[in-house]
């Protein structure tokens, strides 16, 4: 199994940051969980799947979600 945490910048948007997170929760299945946050991002999105590669396809998801700004993966190493 495979951890990756999605770091995740959002624009403002008109369905508000509540939409945008059942958008982000919507991309896929790997998805664990989508938490909105205080600091340099507005979420934190914890994915679980089953190879780097999925990984990478649910950060490209994530990326073409309308109101999204910038991404950063990290896939976990323990």
């Amino acid at each position: 199994m495979v951890y990756a945490y999605i770091m995740v910048k959002a624009a403002p948007v008109s369905g508000g940051i509540d939409q945008l997170k059942q958008d982000l929760l919507a991309v896929s299945d790997g998805i664990v969980s989508a938490h909105i946050v205080a600091g340099d991002v507005d979420f934190i999105v914890k994915v679980e799947v089953d190879s780097p590669t999925e990984v990478k396809d649910i950060a490209g998801g994530i990326q073409s979600v309308a109101g999204i700004e910038d991404t950063q993966t990290y896939i976990a190493m323990d």
